[in-house]
């Protein structure tokens, strides 16, 4: 962070980032019906026509031929750290293991892990987690983000504020705080 403010945690451990998400075979077929999985929220590879425009709230699950315009979206892997200038997964904060979805059943969960146990950034964490699911799954999924039991002092209020889909409303009717949570959702240029 700028203007001198100190960081909470100056010196944080900075992990590998896993590999992109390959594509299949059957991922390339139009006529397979390709189920939303724990990988695809961690990293989803969405296949877009050059002509097609992708808008916040929506995501193109089609698979188009291979000579078609490629965009990679990494949902949650890619989010920054509101503190510093690296991904939530180069920090640890996100894993694809932690990443849990049912598309049966149209719930995805994600356990998020702060750097240090009385992070200040981590109800802002899991919001950012949460505005970037919602608006790129369907509406049909019932999205959970919470932290990794036992590695947060406020564990359980963090979880209460991001469970109540009031206060997350509330929260992003705060138009300050919807600036810093899409600074966080901005995709660094690699």
């Amino acid at each position: 962070m700028s203007g001198g403010t100190l960081l909470e945690n100056a010196n944080p451990l900075i992990f590998q980032r896993s590999g992109e998400r390959p594509v299949t075979l059957e991922e390339e077929d139009e006529n397979f019906a390709d189920p939303i999985d724990d990988r695809e929220v961690f990293d989803i590879l969405a296949v877009l026509p050059t002509d097609q425009v992708m808008t916040p709230n929506v995501l193109v699950y089609a698979v188009y031929p291979r000579d078609a315009y490629h965009t990679t979206l990494h949902l949650i892997r890619s989010i920054n750290d509101p503190e510093h200038p690296l991904s939530l997964e180069e920090l640890n904060v996100v894993e694809e293991m932690r990443v849990h979805v049912n598309d049966q059943a149209s719930t995805v969960g994600v356990e998020f892990t702060p750097t240090i146990p009385h992070c200040s950034m981590a109800t802002l964490i899991g919001l950012s987690i949460k505005v970037k699911l919602l608006r790129s799954l369907p509406d049909r999924f019932k999205i959970d983000v919470h932290i990794t039991p036992g590695t947060h002092t406020a564990e359980e209020a963090v979880n209460k504020q991001l469970a109540d889909k009031e206060r997350v409303a509330a929260a992003l009717e705060n138009s300050h705080l919807l600036e810093v949570v899409n600074h966080c959702l901005n995709t660094k240029s690699a």
